[in-house]
C-alpha cells in the first residue's frame, strides 16, 4: 500500500501536478457554495473580529468559465484580527498556504488524492486592502471586458497548467488595467 505524502511536505512542482489549473464554464452554484461557506465561518469567527466577506475571484463574474475554485475575501481590523481569524479557521479545518504580516491566504478542499468536490481559497486581509471587489464588480458591469478575460484565461490554461504562479502572472497586467479603471470609476465605494 502507498502512503500519500501530505501535503505540507510537498514541493510546488508535486503540488502543481496534483493541482493542475483547470477550467470550467461558469456554475451557478458558486454562489450558494459561497453562501454556504461564509455561513460557517461566520459561525467560528467571532464577528467583531470581521469588517466585511466577499465572494470575489472569477467565479464571483457572472457567465464566465473559472477554475471550480470559490475565492472569499474577509477584511479584518488590524493585524491582532487578522491572526486570530487564521487561527481560528486553522483550527476548524482550513490550510494556511501563505503568510505575509498583512495578509494571508487558506485553503480547503486539497486533499492528498487532488480536488474535494468543493474547494475554496480564503483571503484574510486588512480593511481596504481589496483590489479584488473592484475587478469583480467592473468586469461584472461590463460584459464584453468579462468576455475578454475569460478568452485570456482560456488562452492561458493548457500553457500554466502545472505552473499556477505563470499563470497568475501572465493575467496580471490585464487584471491591474481594469482594477485601475474601476478604482477611478467607483471611487469611495469600498
Amino acid at each position: 500500500m502507498i502512503m500519500s505524502k501530505k501535503l505540507e511536505k510537498m514541493s510546488l512542482h508535486e503540488l502543481w501536478q496534483l493541482f493542475p489549473i483547470f477550467l470550467v464554464e461558469h456554475n451557478t452554484a458558486w454562489k450558494q457554495w459561497y453562501e454556504e461557506e461564509r455561513d460557517t465561518i461566520l459561525s467560528v469567527v467571532p464577528s467583531e473580529s470581521i469588517m466585511r466577506i466577499s465572494h470575489i475571484g472569477s467565479t464571483a463574474i457572472l457567465g464566465i468559465w473559472a477554475k471550480n475554485i470559490v475565492d472569499i475575501l474577509i477584511e479584518v481590523n488590524n493585524k491582532l484580527d487578522l491572526d486570530a481569524v487564521k487561527d481560528t479557521l486553522v483550527n476548524n479545518g482550513w490550510l494556511c498556504m501563505n503568510m505575509t504580516e498583512n495578509r494571508i491566504t487558506l485553503n480547503k478542499g486539497y486533499t492528498e488524492q487532488g480536488f474535494a468536490e468543493k474547494v475554496f481559497h480564503l483571503h484574510i486581509r486588512i480593511m481596504g486592502d481589496n483590489d479584488e471587489l473592484f475587478f469583480r464588480d467592473y468586469l461584472n458591469e461590463h460584459e464584453e471586458i468579462a468576455k475578454e478575460y475569460e478568452v485570456l484565461k482560456l488562452s492561458l490554461w493548457k500553457e500554466f497548467e502545472h505552473d499556477r504562479d505563470g499563470y497568475t502572472n501572465a493575467k496580471t497586467n490585464f487584471i491591474k488595467k481594469y482594477t485601475n479603471l474601476a478604482k477611478c470609476r467607483y471611487s469611495g465605494r469600498y
